[in-house]
């Protein structure tokens, strides 16, 4: 029986708990236009499609960032590419308190938006590197969990300061934050071809691994093939489904409690961490049931699919009823098993990719993925702007969401089978276990 080293225990505690909070400070700056999104398009004169043009801009940017950031996450490493990555997006975030008009405020966010490209993709690299395939599933649940922590948290906190010293201070402050979290990561992490590790340490990383050459680099015709895998299209279609219910009640809850349940700002504040509280319970049941469902002798690959299509067929389930109960405490409760579920599904999307792939390709087929899922979901706050506009309501915004999501389910149950493999012949003598 292999058994873990202290250093290796070590090592990853040091990289789950900086991925959280890079990831906790990446959702927080995300969350702050959709918080201010009454502050700012009053100051700005923003009519509700210009703002969902506005929210919709960081994620276009977002999502096409994602499709070189893996490549370079895989031939650079996470601890050069993220400590960067953060540091750009801080920045622009703190500018983002300094502008005048809605084209600054586009430039702002377009730098957010490739800023934080390689956060998730260097998440799921790091756990690749520095975790055995049996248990990768709950520290990919435990680092996800920051994109609902997050969200739970910054209606309260980003509101009260919001508040009290106004929505540009709350820009300012939070890319201050991040910045200082930049620096700690770079001083602090290091990535696994940099840590020279004994051979009981790469014996217990390696186990249950198929064989592959070890701490490769990605090579660009590695990168063009993965487009010519099945597997590959369709966890780029199957996130959109995911990422475009995520985009939505990240950007637009607070408005629709706002204007369609008629909360006020301040009661909406902690009213929408209700359902992040939910979502974050989802993200962390990802990698428990992925995780237990291998324990059980389920292959990875889809010991990962099957909390991604429940998920997603559950959040879909859930937003309909939402939509229409005019009762506010069911459609709170709607909201949270909704936020439940497609966020298992979001979690087990990362667990997904770490077993899709050999590691030296796990952060560019990510970033391939969260490519499909961005670009997708970067519609859904523009095409919810332009549905409210219109007819004055949610309703139908909601509805386009749950047909979105119940399409992506299929894309992963049907289209989502083989693992991707190594396209070069291996050397090494670990042993390989079945990850069909």
């Amino acid at each position: 029986m292999l058994k873990k080293t202290s250093r290796l225990k070590h090592i990853q505690v040091v990289a789950i708990t900086f991925l959280t909070l890079a990831g906790t400070v990446n959702y927080l700056d995300r969350s702050t236009l959709s918080i201010a999104n009454h502050s700012v398009s009053h100051e700005l004169g923003l009519s509700a499609s210009q703002m969902g043009l506005l929210l919709s801009a960081f994620s276009f940017a977002y999502a096409f960032s994602q499709l070189p950031i893996g490549m370079l996450l895989d031939r650079f490493g996470a601890r050069v590419m993220l400590g960067l990555g953060m540091f750009v997006w801080s920045s622009a975030q703190l500018c983002g308190g300094l502008v005048s008009s809605l084209p600054q405020f586009l430039v702002a966010r377009v730098a957010l938006g490739l800023g934080e490209a390689p956060n998730f993709p260097a998440g799921a690299k790091v756990v690749s590197e520095w975790f055995a395939v049996h248990e990768r599933g709950r520290p990919t649940g435990i680092f996800i969990t920051s994109s609902t922590i997050a969200p739970a948290i910054a209606p309260p906190l980003l509101t009260v300061i919001m508040l009290v010293f106004g929505w540009r201070t709350m820009f300012v402050v939070m890319g201050l934050l991040g910045i200082a979290v930049s620096i700690g990561w770079y001083l602090v992490y290091r990535d696994r071809r940099k840590v020279p590790l004994e051979h009981e340490e790469v014996a217990f990383l390696g186990a249950g691994e198929p064989e592959q050459r070890a701490e490769r680099r990605m090579t660009m015709r590695e990168w063009r093939n993965l487009f010519t895998k099945t597997t590959t299209w369709g966890m780029i279609f199957g996130n959109m489904g995911v990422i475009y219910m995520v985009w939505l009640y990240l950007t637009w809850l607070p408005a629709y409690l706002e204007h369609e349940r008629h909360i006020s700002i301040a009661n909406t504040g902690w009213l929408v961490a209700i359902p992040y509280l939910f979502g974050t319970l989802g993200m962390l049941s990802s990698g428990f049931v992925s995780d237990g469902l291998m324990a059980r002798g389920v292959p990875p690959m889809t010991s990962s699919k099957w909390p991604i299509c429940v998920g997603l067929v559950g959040a879909a389930a859930f937003t309909v009823p939402a939509a229409f109960t005019p009762n506010l405490t069911l459609a709170m409760i709607y909201l949270c098993a909704a936020m439940y579920f497609v966020n298992l599904a979001s979690g087990a999307c990362w667990t997904l990719a770490t077993f899709a792939v050999p590691r030296h390709m796990v952060a560019s087929l990510a970033s391939i993925q969260n490519f499909g899922g961005y670009f997708g979901g970067s519609f859904a706050p523009f095409v919810t702007g332009i549905v409210v506009d219109r007819t004055h309501s949610f309703v139908n915004a909601f509805l386009i969401s749950a047909m979105v999501s119940f399409a992506a389910a299929l894309v992963y149950m049907f289209i989502v089978r083989a693992r991707i493999e190594d396209s070069e012949p291996a050397v090494s003598t670990i042993p390989v276990s079945d990850f069909s």
